[in-house]
């Protein structure tokens, strides 16, 4: 199966991240066998990339659709290895093709209190009510035989879904990547701000003290993996541990761009694994 060339990146990023996905799919069963997890490339009216499940089980058309992802392609991945980790099926990337991730009806609920709606809509929301499709709803004709194949497909995502939930257990978060590692178009939301003294600035002249503030932050990515950096005042403050009125003092809630950072170390602290950033450049 060729490679599609990714829109929006280099060559060489292309190189180095088909390189990190076949080390991800190291391993893993053949898709021939227990299917695939497919991240597809954007199109003109979808310009997000998004998940599907390929399998092998239903006779005719075996892609299904599973969720969007973001519009940067390493995000995109890093969100699908992160939800698929724990499943035996590989990730790989391919362009969209409308004759066979088109749905033909076959996948839409006749019955019952989701009468009209989509499996993939009732299984982010109901995924037990998917489940009791798919091995307790008994069929009355050959259409929804295939129906209730469709519906153990999606059955078979929410436990590989359920594996990762329950290593989370231990385990509530993923590094981004290796030191030295550089990540881009990072979206995070602040979970703790501490601030302090930067000791090797801060300075007495004559009888005014001048702090030189620290905030170091800690946050977390769309799909719960954490990362810290800290952020140095360039200008400063007559108080001690506050952030000087001219610059931004971040806040626990806020969302932070990042267009693009270098990581300088991975920690565990308990059970929680943690990605420090430097060399942060925000959007």
């Amino acid at each position: 199966m060729a490679n599609p060339i990714l829109p929006g990146i280099s060559e060489a990023e292309q190189e180095l991240l088909y390189k990190k996905l076949n080390e991800y799919n190291q391993g893993r069963t053949s898709y021939k066998e227990a299917g695939a997890y497919l991240v597809v490339l954007p199109r003109p009216e979808s310009p997000r990339y998004s998940l599907w499940v390929y399998s092998p089980l239903p006779e005719r058309q075996s892609i299904f659709y599973v969720q969007d992802l973001s519009t940067d392609i390493h995000e995109s991945l890093r969100a699908a290895s992160s939800l698929c980790y724990y499943s035996p099926r590989c990730i790989l990337l391919v362009e969209y093709n409308a004759k066979r991730m088109q749905s033909k009806g076959d996948d839409i609920i006749s019955f019952g209190k989701y009468h009209g709606h989509f499996l993939h809509e009732i299984f982010r929301i109901d995924p037990a009510y998917v489940s009791w499709i798919a091995y307790k709803f008994t069929p009355r004709i050959p259409k929804q035989e295939r129906f209730v194949q469709i519906a153990q497909v999606y059955h078979s995502v929410h436990l590989d879904i359920q594996k990762r939930q329950a290593h989370q257990k231990y385990s509530t978060s993923h590094f981004l990547g290796k030191e030295g590692d550089k990540v881009k178009e990072l979206t995070l939301k602040v979970l703790r701000v501490r601030l302090e003294d930067d000791p090797y600035k801060t300075t007495v002249k004559g009888t005014t003290p001048y702090f030189y503030v620290r905030q170091i932050l800690t946050l977390e990515d769309p799909i719960g993996n954490l990362v810290t950096f800290r952020t140095n005042s360039r200008t400063a403050s007559r108080e001690s541990c506050q952030v000087p009125a001219t610059e931004h003092a971040f806040e626990p809630g806020e969302s932070v761009y990042i267009a693009s950072a270098r990581i300088s170390c991975t920690f565990t602290s308990g059970n929680k694994q943690y990605t420090r950033l430097n060399y942060v450049k925000f959007k």
